[in-house]
């Protein structure tokens, strides 16, 4: 564990910003809608330091649940900074996704030697109005987002809890978008992780060859989730499902129906749409996360 203090790393925000685009979810507490069963999840590998982790919020059945992207940021002085900043200032690259924040005119990090991350952003960045469930999970982005960037570059031990301390204009005692009080120690609630989470490919992704790996994670009742690929653009006369690559992925974790996943598929040149969810191809199918990517 490193033991780096990253102590008044402050970025200053003082280029254009961008509009935050935020669709107004069906439900974010809608009755019957269902945890994502997930009892831990796992932080950040320091293998993954080449790009900076964002979390970003994404409708799925009937709640509203957190997916991570990988991202080519600017330095802004320290990884936490970093990652924090781009969060209240990118959108993310899925459509399927949204971010609730504005863009902070200034944010500062900190990490102690006992795995406490102190965030400080300017009240600008919760100038976004949101509901209080909405607000919960936009709070928990930026705790997801901070002790994301703090694993994936090696300054806390691995598999080991952090808290984030979030506070606004250097005080405590701030209500987040106006629900959420802040300045107590917080950790993940896992219970707001996507049920089901493609990490490869990212939207977008461009494949020079024709075996692409898909990974991720997710839960499942009995194991294993589904997963569907179809061309994009195919035209009116596409094929009926069983001519698109298809199948099942069994999950590997500790847990029987919870873990990772990871299979291979070996397709022509094209653009492409890959659906994984809980269920079987062809069937009823629940929290589909769902990718575009290319193949030339």
């Amino acid at each position: 564990m490193s033991s780096l203090l990253l102590i008044g790393c402050t970025a200053d925000v003082a280029e254009p910003v961008e509009e935050t685009s935020m669709p107004v979810p069906t439900a974010v507490e809608a009755p019957g809608a269902r945890s994502s069963g997930l009892s831990s999840v796992p932080l950040e590998s320091a293998k993954t330091a080449a790009q900076t982790p964002v979390y970003w919020l994404g409708e799925s059945g009937r709640s509203v649940y957190l997916y991570r992207e990988f991202r080519q940021t600017g330095n802004r002085g320290d990884p936490i900074t970093t990652a924090v900043y781009a969060m209240t200032k990118q959108q993310p690259l899925d459509e399927d996704y949204f971010n609730p924040w504005r863009p902070a005119s200034s944010i500062g990090a900190s990490i102690s030697a006992k795995n406490v991350i102190t965030v400080d952003i300017s009240a600008d960045a919760f100038e976004q109005p949101l509901d209080e469930g909405m607000a919960r999970r936009a709070v928990q982005q930026l705790v997801y987002t901070a002790t994301a960037a703090a694993a994936s570059f090696g300054l806390t031990a691995q598999n080991q809890q952090i808290q984030v301390v979030i506070l606004v204009d250097g005080r405590t005692g701030y209500k987040a978008f106006g629900h959420i009080p802040l300045g107590e120690p917080m950790v993940r609630e896992h219970s707001l992780a996507a049920p089901v989470w493609v990490i490869d490919p990212q939207e977008r992704s461009v494949y020079a060859d024709s075996k692409v790996v898909v990974n991720g994670r997710g839960v499942s009742r009995n194991g294993t989730l589904g997963w569907e690929i179809r061309e994009v653009g195919a035209g009116p006369e596409e094929p009926e499902i069983a001519d698109y690559p298809s199948g099942s992925v069994a999950l590997d974790g500790e847990e029987m129906n919870s873990g990772t996943f990871k299979f291979s598929v070996t397709l022509p040149q094209g653009t492409y749409e890959l659906s994984v969810f809980q269920g079987e191809p062809g069937g009823e199918r629940d929290f589909v996360d769902s990718k575009e990517f290319r193949v030339e």
